[in-house]
């Protein structure tokens, strides 16, 4: 590209934002996407219901709430998901009689979305490339038909979205049971999979141990890995809360996030009025991309060094008595920890040895500390060996089963906890298994399923022919968007049961199905009346949430009732009667009674505002491990944060990308094409780059380059057209959105353990790249 064009080239799509987080900025953009739903009354009364007690739980993340009705309780990106979701509009049959599916395929992931909601059963024609109506019982037919025909049932994959209900869950693991399966690939095989396993092998459950109530206690709150101006906003209120009260709060993520840095509550008349606002943090730190486990390993190094030499005054660092009666394994580890140089951790954390001493200080002098995660710890190579360092450090001092302190990863979608907790799991527990037998009267497979890549896997190879979808966006979702798409096109049925349009319908197999369902804001209507259903926050906390719009068609039908038929068509009234279990959700609740613990008394705890606490055996320092202890697990810090297939061919124009959501999106649903915290508007195919890094390459800044990923198979991997934006984010590393770089994750990169793939570390090189006719000098002033 000559200077000239380079020259030329500025990034009028990006201005550094200066405001804090939330405040006129959220209002502003919560009015732009009440009027964009064309319903703007009528949403504003549905907002004002949302996470209350009577009302629905919002479709968005799964942060707790307080128990405090007189709040509003929802947040920006809540009111984006409830407005999307809220729509007047409708993709129906007459919708898809003037648009081909060749021609959708080529609009936006935003156009598809955008269209509104999905309004009746729609099947595909491949004669014509349009998909035609069809009534609900000939799909249920044809999906039963199709199941029935299967050699074996574990040739069909039964994929579930986190925010389905717990009821549909349930009812979906039942039936997918007693079909005779356990391939049950789910969103949590791509986010916070290495959470599960690392938690439960070492202190036996796979959840945070934390309730919300905890952070107005804790002395010390440290945050790895994750946006919360973005991905939870609600949260922002809760830090901001921790550093008022004099409490210390650590930031410690790769970029330079405004969420974690200021917040303005919108529900502060002062702040608003003064257009003032609090910060969120103590100190903020910006380890290199997967360093993490190495500022931890750092920390737990000080923190040896400060034990002996209290010991020498006859004090103590560690909590010795909690080390004694409940952990296993600590003399190990703490030599691996003392084997590891200073030189390796602090070139792999990317952090100073002052930064990381620090951070040993403020955790030595907190009685409760409260370590907080998302996915920049659980989308790596090394991710569970990260999550096993985090609650060794929480051991140390004895910071598990105490009020203010503990785990808490943060999920993504509002019932991703609950589906697990239901039974949506390919490697299910005996005991689970073993009560669904005493419960149903049949013996459900013993045999461990096949996860999200292994599905993937299993379709490109003819080993799964039928794929059935309960939500989600399953191919813009996964890895590897070329294999995925090729595999789905493999499949002889592929079934969406969905509320909108989205990629995954138009990448079908031989013939394909769409199952338009209920939303979260929608009302349910069943024989015995309007139903509730409930879910699961990131606290083990159970709401109830019943909906409070009319359902826009009545074709439209709740996820129950879409399981149910099906399982009706395909297994008649084994092990149960499904048409009557629909009938009533209480019969689905009473048979989770019977067979979830924690959940005696379902129907009646539900009743009671702010629902009720699941409880967690951790919390109550009952160890459900071998041996019935807290293991305190070690792991050599890897050599490189890099799969080693990937670090073998790097060099040093090797970058390391991370994957993230704009501001403007809830996981492969994007809102809206701006990205405010962090200056970008009207713009997806960006670079987030250290300045350095664009002068060390021979980069402009705003120029369009390729993004090629290295990988060891000679598949060729490579996305182009993205722009190069100068951010505060460590050298070496860069970030750019997904589902746009999924296609650079290579399906074999995955975490040890976990299998989830590497969205969060994979190698990258760049290339200048020239656009026809030079076309991109005019784009980018567009």
């Amino acid at each position: 590209m000559s200077k000239t064009t380079i020259k030329n080239k500025a990034n009028p799509f990006y201005t550094p934002y200066k405001g804090a987080a939330g405040g006129w900025g959220a209002l502003k953009s919560t009015t732009e996407h009440l009027f964009k739903s064309e319903n703007a009354v009528r949403n504003i009364n549905t907002l004002l219901k949302t996470n209350q007690p009577h009302g629905f739980d919002c479709p968005g993340c799964a942060w707790g709430e307080k128990h405090d009705p007189s709040k509003i309780r929802f947040c920006e990106n809540g009111a984006k998901a409830v407005n999307w979701e809220a729509t007047s509009k409708k993709v129906d049959a007459a919708f898809m009689k003037e648009h081909s599916v060749s021609w959708l395929s080529s609009q936006s992931d935003y156009f598809l979305e955008y269209q509104g909601r999905l309004t009746e059963p729609l099947r595909y024609n491949p004669e014509t490339d349009h998909y035609e109506a069809i009534s609900w019982d000939d799909a249920y037919t044809q999906i039963a038909d199709s199941l029935k025909s299967q050699d074996n049932p574990d040739n069909v994959a039964f994929y579930t979205s986190g925010r389905a209900s717990n009821e549909a869950a349930f009812l979906y693991q039942l039936f997918v049971r007693a079909y005779g399966t356990n391939n049950f690939p789910d969103c949590s095989n791509m986010c916070h999979e290495a959470s599960g396993y690392g938690l439960t092998s070492s202190i036996g459950i796979g959840k945070g141990t934390v309730e919300i109530e905890d952070f107005e206690r804790a002395d010390a709150v440290f945050v790895f890995g994750q946006n919360p101006g973005t991905n939870h906003p609600r949260m922002l209120e809760t830090l901001r809360e921790v550093v008022q009260r004099g409490g210390q709060l650590l930031s410690f993520n790769t970029l330079r996030e405004r969420g974690l840095e200021r917040f303005q509550n919108p529900q502060n008349p002062i702040e608003m009025i003064t257009n003032g606002s609090q910060p969120t943090n103590t100190g903020y730190f910006c380890p290199k991309i997967g360093g993490d486990m190495a500022v931890v390993r750092g920390v737990v190094k000080v923190l040896i060094e400060m034990e002996e030499k209290a010991q020498k005054e006859g004090k103590a660092i560690f909590d010795h008595e909690f080390i004694a009666q409940h952990t296993q394994g600590l003399d190990a580890y703490l030599e691996q920890v003392k084997a590891t140089s200073w030189s390796h951790i602090i070139e792999q954390s990317g952090l100073t040895k002052e930064d990381i001493i620090h951070t040993a200080n403020v955790y030595a002098k907190a009685e409760s500390v409260i370590i907080t995660w998302a996915m920049g710890i659980t989308q790596h190579h090394h991710s569970v060996p990260t999550i096993h360092e985090i609650v060794n450090l929480l051991a140390l001092r004895g910071n598990l089963g105490k009020p203010g302190a503990g785990a808490c990863p943060v999920r993504g979608h509002s019932n991703v906890q609950g589906d697990r907790t239901m039974g949506i799991n390919e490697h299910p527990s005996q005991a689970f298994l073993d009560a669904i037998e005493k419960r149903f009267n049949f013996t459900p497979p013993q045999k461990h399923g096949l996860a999200v890549v292994d599905t993937i896997r299993a379709m490109r190879d003819g080993k799964v022919g039928v794929f059935i979808a309960l939500g989600g966006n399953f191919a813009s979702a996964t890895p590897d968007t070329k294999a995925t798409e090729k595999a789905l096109k493999r499949c002889q049925l592929t079934v969406q049961i969905s509320t909108k349009l989205n990629r995954s319908h138009l990448i079908m197999g031989k013939e394909a199905i769409i199952l338009p369902c209920l939303g979260r804001t929608d009302v349910d209507h069943q024989a015995t009346g309007q139903q509730k259903v409930t879910v699961e926050d990131s606290f083990s906390m159970i709401h109830a949430s019943g909906g409070v719009l009319e359902p826009l068609s009545p074709e439209q039908k709740s996820e129950p009732a879409i399981i149910a038929g099906i399982a009706a068509a395909t297994l008649g009234k084994f092990p149960i009667d499904w048409t009557e279990a629909v009938s009533d959700y209480d019969i689905i609740r009473d048979y989770i009674a019977d067979v979830v613990p924690g959940f005696q008394d379902f129907n009646q705890r539900i009743l009671q505002d702010g629902g009720f606490y699941l409880g967690n055996s951790a919390r109550e320092r009952n160890w459900k491990t071998p041996a019935n202890k807290a293991i305190i697990h070690s792991h050599a810090l890897p050599e490189s944060i890099l799969p080693k297939r990937a670090q073998d061919l790097s060099s040093d124009k090797t970058l390391v990308l991370q994957t993230l959501r704009s501001h403007d999106q809830y996981n492969t649903t994007i809102y809206g094409m701006n990205d405010r915290y962090r200056g970008i508007k009207g713009e997806r195919k960006v670079v987030f780059i250290n300045p350095a890094d664009i002068q060390r390459l021979g980069f402009e800044e705003g120029q369009s380059i390729t993004l090629r990923s290295i990988w060891d198979d000679g598949v060729e991997r490579k996305v182009s057209g993205f722009k190069l934006v100068p951010y505060s984010i460590p050298a070496g590393n860069i970030a750019a959105y997904y589902p746009e770089t999924n296609p650079l994750v290579p399906l074999d990169s995955l975490g040890e353990f976990s299998n989830t793939p590497t969205s969060k570390s994979i190698a990258i090189e760049l290339e200048a790249y020239e656009e026809e006719n030079n076309s991109n000098i005019s784009l980018s002033v567009v």
